[in-house]
């Protein structure tokens, strides 16, 4: 039987001998042939990206020899495996630390889209029995700052240091944050929250027109076009839905006007990048500012409601007050914690990204709130339901392209 010997040069038996590669190339392994009488021997060169020779050895057949031992044999292929497989080759693609980002990620929206279907269904059985919106959204803002003051003090994240520059952008931000959310929660109250939420689709809509507006930006043909069948569906839908209110339509409909002009203020302040606040941050100063704000609109347009007199009240009227109370707290926690998990997605993916998967979200929740409530639906508003949601989702994907240069 013949022997197998692996001869080696001389650098291959130095301790290191892959510091003197280049760490991002891809090495080859060339094969060289000779040939004698007594043996046939198989050269093994490698070459990397810059055609420079490096010798590991060669692969020689001996009929009646053998110059090394079992264990230095396995010792230099596991050499030519680990420089084969070394950072940069293709047998690198997927990552441990890529496939936990992935996993993260994933479970990161399950929790955005679980938490906003618990929002909408709880929200609506408060909105149903206790038809005060402002005192609801201050109660909400209240539970979201007691827990950014809770993530603060346990330095879960760094505390912002907030500039002069900074006062009036971020109060104008609040302001159409706190806009938004109480609007969004009177239309809540008076319509079905899949007809909200199909109103609510119409955002990209209001994006398009405040960007032209105030950061001068010119939509493309496509994006455009993205926009007949959202603005078509809404319009299908609000006809034939069964709980058509005017004021639940025009809330909904103010309400993407406060966010979506929200959501360009803050592209334009976040521009600055000196003195920029992360958006975690600046989410959490937008919820103290939006609390403090509401709290006298709360008590001059609807009183202090959270009494103990109200309560029995609402007591005598059949309604469970501890399943009122629980559901309450779980409305604050759910409400701050989706938006404050919205904002972390978006720190970790690019807005379009964000974008699809809060076209997704509504799908969702639209779905999960009819089957919950059992909210008759019929044919014509199911299609302009979905209608509504293919535009956003080809908006989203229209996003993508990117105008040729003029």
């Amino acid at each position: 039987m013949e022997s197998c010997a692996l001869t080696l040069s001389s650098s291959t038996l130095n301790p290191k001998p892959l510091s003197h590669m280049i760490r991002n190339t891809v090495p080859r392994i060339i094969p060289v042939y000779s040939s004698s009488s007594s043996s046939s021997s198989i050269s093994y060169k490698t070459t990397n990206s810059n055609n420079s020779g490096i010798f590991f050895g060669s692969y020689s057949v001996f009929n009646n020899s053998s110059l090394l031992s079992q264990k230095r044999v396995h010792y230099d292929l596991a050499v030519v495996r680990a420089t084969a497989s070394a950072p940069g080759t293709s047998g690198e693609s997927t990552t441990p630390a890529a496939i936990g980002r992935t996993l993260k990620l994933a479970a990161m929206f399950g929790v955005w889209y679980l938490l906003n279907i618990y929002f909408n269904i709880f929200n609506k059985q408060v909105l149903k029995v206790f038809p005060y919106p402002t005192t609801v959204t201050t109660f909400q803002f209240g539970c979201g700052t007691l827990m950014v003051f809770i993530m603060w003090t346990l330095k879960l994240h760094p505390r912002p240091q907030v500039y002069k520059s900074q006062v009036v952008p971020v109060l104008m931000l609040a302001m159409a944050h706190t806009m938004g959310n109480l609007l969004t929660n009177i239309s809540l109250g008076k319509v079905a929250v899949s007809f909200t939420h199909t109103i609510k689709a119409m955002e990209p809509f209001f994006t398009v027109v405040f960007s032209a507006l105030l950061l001068s930006e010119r939509p493309t043909l496509w994006v455009v076009s993205s926009l007949v069948p959202i603005v078509g569906g809404v319009a299908l839908a609000s006809f034939s839905e069964a709980s058509f209110n005017w004021i639940g339509f025009g809330s909904a409909m103010a309400s993407n006007v406060t966010n979506q002009s929200r959501n360009v203020l803050s592209k334009k302040f976040m521009v600055r990048k000196e003195e920029a606040l992360d958006n975690i941050n600046l989410f959490s100063l937008m919820t103290i500012i939006s609390f403090f704000l509401l709290i006298p609109f709360a008590l001059v347009l609807e009183g202090f409601k959270l009494s103990p007199e109200y309560l029995q009240f609402a007591a005598s009227q059949g309604v469970n007050v501890r399943d009122l109370c629980v559901k309450f707290v779980l409305t604050g926690i759910c409400f701050h914690s989706y938006q404050q998990v919205s904002y972390m997605i978006l720190h970790m993916v690019s807005p379009v990204t964000h974008a699809v998967g809060n076209c997704v979200k509504r799908v969702v929740v639209i779905v999960s709130s009819v089957i919950f409530f059992q909210t008759p639906v019929s044919p014509i508003n199911s299609l302009g339901t979905g209608l509504a949601l293919a535009g956003v989702f080809l908006y989203s994907k229209a996003k993508r392209i990117k105008p040729k240069a003029a």
